[in-house]
């Protein structure tokens, strides 16, 4: 029997599939995408069966063929005798089964592609709407894995669910009719028999070996993902010179899946074996009870031809079906792989019927907000703030205050667990995260950039936008000449995640996209760590330019860059230890004052230096 080819393997972190839902869930859940397309699917079952009626009657002509040339060699009538009509029908049943196949397949391409497309694209939309801690706890690599094989999975379980095993149990049961009918009972009592036993023993075996199957996907997607993740860091590898512990970790996750693969290797062998026996026992009964009637003279030699045609015709279907029973199964445990990804709760969501935000003036409010990454950690603890309509409030802390997070709330990628966030009165929980997402523009502080050009990435603040649109804004984030000195301009590549150009670089693109934006309400957190001193300089004045007349909230670990804002609020261990401006904190004397001292003080040393 042809052997199926290895298919990917499922996400290392997927849940095992005694935990998935069941086969049956999982159809059900494929049909509404079917029921859109339901008319083409009638069609196309129309043609399938339609070529199995063709199919089945080739044997009976063949029979027919036979019997009536049974005259004596040489006769004067030889001529006169040969069914030419029987073999134009026979010709003409052979095209017809290809035919309808092929019009089956026409009918029902925009059905399969169709349906494959739109839960694609659910999934897609799904995973962006996931919080980012779904995000920050993935595996890429599986992930990514998980939707590919479901995606063919959709196209195997059309195909095989309702255009293989439906037409193949008809043209059994059309078969087992045709030699009840034609001959005793005993011919479709060995073939029904046969049949039986051969799914029976490949619904067996199947079952038995999905753990094999299972174990592979796995130790497959662990090497995957093993081999991403050191790939992405590439850099980092190389730093530590780490080249061979990387093989040797790769290699490990290869020895499993090597190990994984033989037995599942082994056991189809068994099961191949198995089926072929079946086949092999019933096709020999078969043609020993055909030749004993044409001997004793109850059969006749197109009976025969016609009972040997007739088991070839299952046997090849029978052959596919074993394949096909097996595809199936892990098509199903696929698609419910990603199906599971749908399944995959939204941490923030929209509350139902939740309006737009309207942003009058951009007044926000950080009202007694906590919040915390793990229930037993809690980052801020009760932080109480407020940013002006067109003023600019900077956040000061050290590492690990918990400033970064604020940006993280006031954005909806987690919700607070106390207090509450608004902004023009409103609770953003109760608006719709788009809307709150299109009135704000972060530049973040670790910048990743599209594997496209410069000028996208500008672009992707304002998709739609013209190139002097974006030759404005990288102007005012004096990345333009950096861009016009490049070989290719505006059409340069910056390589995978941003990776061809500097951090720098990179930051000021980010900063070019956020006031392509142009948003009423404006965070930059460390949007200026990566730079120099001087391009931090001529770049500080540009932000102070893009927030003039906006709401913005400015994180920032160097003091020298928030000296301007109109507030300052100092956190410390998450909670706010002191605010006011930069020249009342410093009268003040308090941690404000002793973190200026502090970096002003290596300041001096680096510029003595």
């Amino acid at each position: 029997m042809r052997r199926s080819a290895a298919l990917p393997a499922t996400a290392a972190d997927a849940a095992p599939r005694s935990a998935a839902r069941s086969d049956a869930a999982t159809l059900g859940r494929l049909l509404p995408y079917l029921w859109h397309y339901r008319w083409r699917v009638v069609a196309a079952l129309a043609f399938v069966l339609a070529a199995k009626g063709a199919n089945v009657g080739v044997p009976l002509l063949l029979k027919r063929i036979v019997d009536g040339l049974q005259i004596p060699p040489g006769s004067a009538q030889a001529l006169l005798v040969v069914p030419v009509g029987l073999l134009v029908a026979y010709g003409t049943l052979r095209l017809a089964t290809t035919v309808f196949t092929e019009l089956r397949e026409l009918v029902f391409a925009k059905a399969t592609e169709g349906a494959s497309r739109r839960i694609s694209l659910e999934v897609f939309r799904h995973l962006h709407a996931l919080s980012l801690r779904f995000h920050l706890e993935r595996q890429t690599g599986g992930m990514t894995r998980d939707i590919e094989r479901g995606t063919r999975a959709v196209h195997s379980l059309i195909s095989y669910t309702l255009y293989s095993i439906l037409p193949t149990l008809v043209e059994v049961a059309l078969v087992l009719g045709i030699l009840a009918w034609q001959f005793d009972a005993r011919f479709a009592l060995v073939t029904g028999v046969a049949v039986a036993v051969y799914i029976a023993f490949t619904v067996g075996v199947t079952e038995w070996r999905t753990k094999f199957r299972i174990q592979m996907n796995e130790s497959d997607s662990a090497a995957h993902g093993r081999a991403i993740d050191a790939l992405l860091n590439y850099e980092t590898v190389k730093y530590f010179g780490n080249e061979a512990f990387e093989a040797r970790r790769y290699d490990a996750s290869l020895q499993a899946l090597y190990r994984a693969s033989l037995r599942s290797k082994s056991s189809l062998s068994l099961l191949n074996t198995g089926q072929q026996l079946v086949i092999v026992v019933a096709l020999v009964a078969m043609l020993w009870l055909a030749t004993a009637g044409v001997v004793a003279g109850t059969l006749t030699l197109g009976d025969l031809v016609m009972v040997n045609a007739y088991m070839i015709q299952l046997y090849i279907p029978l052959n596919f079906l074993g394949s096909v029973y097996r595809e199936i199964k892990q098509s199903l445990t696929d698609l419910d792989k990603m199906f599971a990804l749908l399944g995959r709760d939204c941490e923030v969501c929209d509350a139902p019927g939740a309006p737009a935000l309207q942003v009058s003036e951009g007044r926000v409010r950080f009202d007694d907000v906590r919040f915390g990454y793990e229930p037993a950690r809690e980052i801020l603890h009760g932080v109480s703030f407020e940013i002006p309509p067109g003023a600019t409030v900077a956040v000061v802390g050290a590492s690990g205050a918990g400033k970064s997070t604020l940006a993280r709330l006031l954005v909806r990628f987690y919700d607070v667990t106390g207090g509450r966030i608004t902004i023009d009165g409103q609770d953003i929980r109760a608006v719709t995260q788009d809307s709150l997402r299109r009135a704000i523009g972060i530049v973040p502080q670790d910048t990743v950039l599209f594997n496209d050009t410069v000028e996208y990435n500008i672009a992707y603040g304002r998709p739609g936008a013209t190139r002097a649109q974006v030759e404005a804004a990288a102007r005012a984030a004096h990345i333009h000449d950096f861009v016009v000195s490049t070989p290719r301009g505006y059409d340069t590549m910056v390589g995978e995640r941003g990776l061809k150009l500097s951090g720098g670089e990179k930051q000021r693109v980010a900063i070019a996209r956020t006031l392509l934006k142009n948003p009423p309400i404006l965070v930059f957190d460390e949007a200026t760590s990566a730079l120099d001193s001087a391009n931090e300089r001529a770049i500080q004045s540009e932000i102070r330019a893009a927030a003039r007349g906006k709401t913005a909230l400015v994180i920032a670990h160097r003091l020298s860059t928030v000296v301007d804002a109109h507030r300052i609020v100092v956190l410390h261990e998450g909670r706010v230890a002191e605010t006011g401006t930069h020249d009342e904190l410093l009268a003040r004397g308090g941690r404000y004052a002793e973190m200026w001292r502090l970096q002003q003080a290596a300041a001096d040393r680096e510029a003595g230096g």
